[in-house]
C-alpha cells in the first residue's frame, strides 16, 4: 500500500478574499484573543446588532421574498406581478426603463429604442393605474428601483392607492431614492448633486407626514458593487452616502429620529460566502455606531441597519447559464446567513436578457428551499462565534472604517464624489478583478475554466417591437385629454417652488394629479436646477 503521508505536499497558496483580505489556513481561539463577545456580538435585537436587528430573526418570520420585475408595458409587468404573487412571493419589486429613470417621456427623441427594455415605462398617472391594477396595495409592500425620478414615482403610487380607497399613510414599501451612488456607479442622474439632495430631503419630510410607513430611501451598495467595487468598498462607500443623507436632512431642519427609522439599505451578494456574511454583520455594527455616536440618535429604530439584498447580477455568465442557479443559491445563502430583511434572487438567464417566467420561478423557488428546507433559519446567526467568521467580520469592519476616515477628510461623500475619489477607487478595483480573471488567478466556471463550447443556448426573453409606439400613443392621448390650463398652472407652481425653499413634493403631486407627465415635471426641475455634467 502506498505511503500517502510521504506524498509531496504542494506549496502553500496565498488565499485572499475579493477585498484582498488574507485568509489564514486555520483559525483558532488565538485569532480572537482579547476579543470581547459582549462588545462585538451582544445578542440579536440589541446593540451592536452584529447578530441581527430582531431578537428572533427568521424563527419569528422569514425575510420578504421580493422578486424584481418590470419590463415592457405597465400591463405586462402587472401580469408578472400577479404571477409571482401566485407563486408565493411576499413583496413586489419594480424595475423601470431608462427613459423613466432619466425623466424622459416615451416619445422623447432620446427615449428611442429604450422604451420598456430594462424595465417598465411609466409616463403618467395613466400608466401607474395600469401597473397597479388589481393589486392588494393595502396588504403588499412594493419596492421601486428608481433614483432621479423617485419622488415622481412615489407620488404616482400614492395617487393610485388613494383612487383605490387605500390611505397613503397605510402604504408600505421602499423607493431607492439614492442619487449619490448614481454619480459613482450607474449614471442615471439628472440634476447636480446638491440640488438632488434637496429632492431627497424633501421626500424625507413629505413621507414623515404623508406616508409614514414608507421607507424613504434604500441606500444602495448594490450598484457600487456591480460597478466593480470590493465588498469592503461596497459597505464603506454606501455608509458614507448614508451619512451624507442624514447630514443633509439634519441641516434642512429635520430631527434625526423623525426620519432615520425609515432609512434602509440595499446590498449585493457575491460568491465569496464567508466574506459576504462578514460584510452584512460588519455593516450593521458600523451603522449602529455612526447613528449613536455621530448623530446622537435616541430612537433605537434609527440605529437599525435594515436591508434588502439582491444576488450579484455582474457575477452571472452568458456561458452555461444554468450554472448561474448554483451561484445564485450560494449568494442567497450568504444573504440569509448575514441576516437580510428582504431578498431578490436573480434569474439564471439574466446575463442574456430580462428573466423569463421559468427563470423567475426557479429563482423564487431557490429562496423557498433555503427558507423551508435548509434549516439555516432555525437559529439566530448560526455562524456566530466561528473563529473565522468573527475574525473576518472584524477585518471587513476595519477596512470600511479606514475608507470612512479618508472620505471624511475629503469633506464627506458629496465632496469625495465631486473630486472623483470614489469613482477612481471603484475603477481600480474593477480593473484588478478583470486582470485576475484574464490571468486565471480568479476562476469563473464556464468562462476561463471548465469551458463548454457546445453548450446549448438558453431561451431569451422576447421584446415586442410594437411596444414603443403603443406607449407613445398612450402618452400623447393623455396629453390630448387633459385640462392643459390646469397642467400649465401646476407646473408653474412647481417652478416657483424650485426657485424658493418650499417642499417640492406638494406641487409635484398637484401637477401629476392634473396629468402632467413624468418628463414634463422633470423638465421643470431641469430648467430650475440645471443638468449635471461630470468632470471625471
Amino acid at each position: 500500500m502506498a505511503d500517502l503521508t510521504a506524498a509531496k505536499q504542494p506549496a502553500p497558496v496565498r488565499r485572499l478574499t475579493d477585498s484582498g483580505i488574507e485568509i489564514r489556513p486555520v483559525y483558532t481561539a488565538d485569532d480572537l484573543e482579547g476579543w470581547d463577545p459582549a462588545e462585538k456580538l451582544g445578542s440579536a435585537g440589541s446593540p451592536p446588532y452584529t447578530r441581527g436587528i430582531y431578537p428572533s430573526m427568521y424563527r419569528g418570520k422569514l425575510w420578504t421574498m421580493r422578486q424584481y420585475a418590470g419590463f415592457g408595458s405597465a400591463e405586462a409587468t402587472n401580469e408578472r406581478f400577479k404571477f409571482l404573487l401566485g407563486a408565493g412571493q411576499t413583496g413586489l419589486s419594480c424595475a423601470f426603463d431608462l427613459p423613466t429613470q432619466m425623466g424622459l417621456d416615451s416619445d422623447h427623441p432620446r427615449a428611442e429604442g429604450e422604451v420598456g427594455k430594462v424595465g417598465v415605462a411609466i409616463d403618467s398617472l395613466a400608466d401607474m393605474r395600469l401597473l397597479l391594477a388589481g393589486l392588494p396595495l393595502d396588504r403588499v409592500t412594493t419596492s421601486m428601483t428608481i433614483n432621479s425620478t423617485a419622488a415622481i414615482l412615489l407620488l404616482l403610487y400614492g395617487l393610485v392607492a388613494e383612487e383605490n380607497g387605500v390611505d397613503p399613510k397605510a402604504l408600505g414599501g421602499t423607493i431607492q431614492n439614492d442619487i449619490l451612488k448614481e454619480y459613482v456607479a450607474r449614471g442615471t442622474y439628472i440634476y447636480p448633486p446638491r440640488q438632488s439632495m434637496r429632492l431627497i430631503t424633501d421626500t424625507f419630510a413629505y413621507c414623515a407626514s404623508e406616508m409614514p410607513a414608507w421607507n424613504t430611501i434604500s441606500i444602495s451598495g448594490y450598484h457600487i458593487r456591480e460597478a466593480g467595487s470590493t465588498a469592503v468598498q461596497e459597505i464603506a462607500f454606501t455608509i458614507a452616502d448614508g451619512i451624507a443623507y442624514v447630514e443633509a436632512a439634519v441641516a434642512a431642519g429635520l430631527d434625526v429620529d423623525d426620519f432615520a427609522p425609515r432609512l434602509s439599505f440595499f446590498w449585493n451578494a457575491h460568491n465569496n460566502l464567508f466574506e459576504e456574511v462578514a460584510k452584512f454583520r460588519a455593516a450593521r455594527r458600523i451603522w449602529a455606531k455612526v447613528m449613536t455616536e455621530r448623530f446622537g440618535a435616541r430612537d433605537e429604530r434609527s440605529t437599525l441597519l435594515r436591508f434588502h439584498t439582491q444576488t450579484g447580477g455582474s457575477t452571472l455568465t452568458a456561458q452555461q447559464p444554468e450554472v448561474n442557479i448554483v451561484r445564485v443559491t450560494v449568494q442567497a445563502l450568504a444573504a440569509v446567513l448575514g441576516g437580510t430583511q428582504s431578498l431578490h434572487t436573480n434569474g439564471f438567464d439574466e446575463a442574456l436578457g430580462l428573466p423569463t417566467t421559468r427563470a423567475a420561478k426557479v429563482a423564487l423557488r431557490t429562496q423557498q428551499v433555503i427558507g423551508y428546507e435548509s434549516g439555516v433559519v432555525d437559529t439566530v446567526d448560526p455562524l456566530a462565534g466561528s473563529y473565522f467568521v468573527e475574525s473576518l467580520t472584524d477585518d471587513v469592519e476595519r477596512g470600511a472604517w479606514e475608507y470612512l476616515v479618508r472620505i471624511d477628510a475629503l469633506g464627506g461623500a458629496v465632496s469625495a464624489i465631486e473630486q472623483g475619489f470614489l469613482q477612481d477607487e471603484i475603477e481600480a478595483a474593477a480593473y484588478a478583478f478583470a486582470k485576475a480573471v484574464d490571468s486565471n488567478e480568479k476562476i469563473v466556471v464556464g468562462v476561463n475554466k471548465f469551458v463548454d463550447e457546445g453548450a446549448e443556448k438558453a431561451e431569451v426573453f422576447p421584446i415586442d417591437p410594437a411596444l414603443q409606439q403603443g406607449q407613445i400613443d398612450r402618452t400623447r392621448q393623455v396629453r390630448a385629454d387633459r385640462d392643459q390650463a390646469a397642467v400649465d398652472a401646476a407646473l408653474a407652481d412647481l417652478a416657483a417652488a424650485a426657485r424658493g425653499t418650499q417642499n417640492l413634493l406638494h406641487p409635484m403631486r398637484a401637477a401629476l394629479k392634473a396629468m402632467a407627465t413624468l418628463g414634463e415635471v422633470s423638465d421643470v426641475l431641469r430648467t430650475e436646477f440645471g443638468v449635471y455634467q461630470p468632470n471625471h
